[in-house]
């Protein structure tokens, strides 16, 4: 099985980690102008991997003719570069966000339904997978905690030196894009109610020098039923802190509360509190590649990957307006 890289500004490690026998990376490529691919390389030769390397990722993609394309480029660029492998049928493991815009979103969706049966595209919502999420799926599924009424995330990150790139918004896309997308993806699946409304806010100060970066947003969203869910964005964690992230979920229920903190899961109801164990951990790549090959669904699928992107996108809508943003119907479907 024939795998290319198209970009080395991501998440390109889930892939390198899930190699298996029968796999084969065979070229790389920037995906954006001025996009240094040399830590990809240098990843790569430190696990005895050798491959083409390349200019242009188009000219890649005519001599290698990959079976999957990995896209994880500057941030702004997903989006054009997986329309063009939706165009040419080619399966696509995408760094999020799958699109830099609304318009850029629904020419990605057209393009999925016309060839749906002929290829299959995820964004790297590789967190899901983790141990702690994976067991706190599973308690809400079998009902510990009765009907979801609230959910609170937070993502919390070092934010140290950052490449140019995450300076721009044209390039970086915004911090609710790159970093709030992953918990609501979470509300998501976790809940599984349509988003209604949302209201969110965001600022730039203490960025460190980092342009127009936000360092800073918090999102407020109401799902039908009444269920509401907030997030909580930051780049403030200190250096000195044992994590890069700080990843944390409180969701109240009709029957207990469930919190996952600190990569642990704790739950407490009428019978008392508990840690339960936790899942084995698994891996989205691995995941992603069942998927093509038949040997059973991925968990975040495609209509996973273009919802999330667009309350992400309409989130930062509102934090960049102040406004509340009503969702139409439908529009989350």
């Amino acid at each position: 099985m024939k795998i290319c890289i198209i970009g080395a500004s991501g998440h390109y490690g889930y892939v390198l980690k899930s190699l298996s026998k029968g796999m084969k990376i065979s070229g790389i490529a920037p995906g954006s102008a001025g996009e240094n691919i040399g830590v990809l390389r240098n990843d790569m030769k430190k696990m005895g991997l050798l491959a083409k390397e390349y200019s242009d990722y188009r000219k890649m993609l005519d001599i290698e003719k990959p079976d999957i394309v990995v896209v994880n480029t500057f941030f702004s660029n997903n989006g054009k570069i997986l329309k063009y492998l939706l165009e040419r049928k080619i399966n696509a493991f995408v760094e999020k966000p799958i699109a830099a815009s609304l318009e850029e979103l629904n020419e990605i969706k057209n393009l999925y339904e016309k060839v749906k049966e002929e290829m299959f595209f995820t964004a790297m919502f590789g967190l899901r997978y983790k141990a702690h999420f994976l067991t706190a799926k599973l308690l809400i599924d079998s009902g510990k905690i009765g009907e979801i009424r609230l959910i609170n995330t937070q993502k919390s990150y070092k934010l140290g030196t950052r490449p140019d790139f995450y300076k721009r918004r044209d390039t970086y896309t915004g911090t609710i894009l790159w970093v709030g997308i992953h918990a609501i993806d979470w509300i998501n699946w976790f809940s599984k109610k349509k988003f209604l409304k949302i209201y969110a806010t965001h600022s730039r100060i203490a960025n460190k020098n980092h342009g127009e970066l936000e360092s800073t947003a918090l999102c407020h969203f109401t799902l039908e039923d009444e269920v509401f869910a907030s997030l909580s964005i930051d780049y403030l964690r200190p250096s000195s802190a044992p994590t890069h992230d700080d990843d944390r979920i409180r969701i109240a229920g009709t029957k207990g509360v469930m919190e996952v903190i600190n990569g642990r899961v704790y739950l407490i109801s009428d019978e008392g509190p508990v840690e339960p164990d936790l899942v084995e951990e698994k891996q989205i790549f691995t995941d992603f590649i069942a998927q093509i090959t038949g040997k059973g669904p991925c968990m975040v699928t495609p209509q996973d990957s273009i919802l999330a992107t667009e309350i992400a996108l309409l989130a930062r809508e509102s934090a960049d307006t102040e406004k509340i943003i009503e969702l139409k119907e439908g529009d989350d479907e």
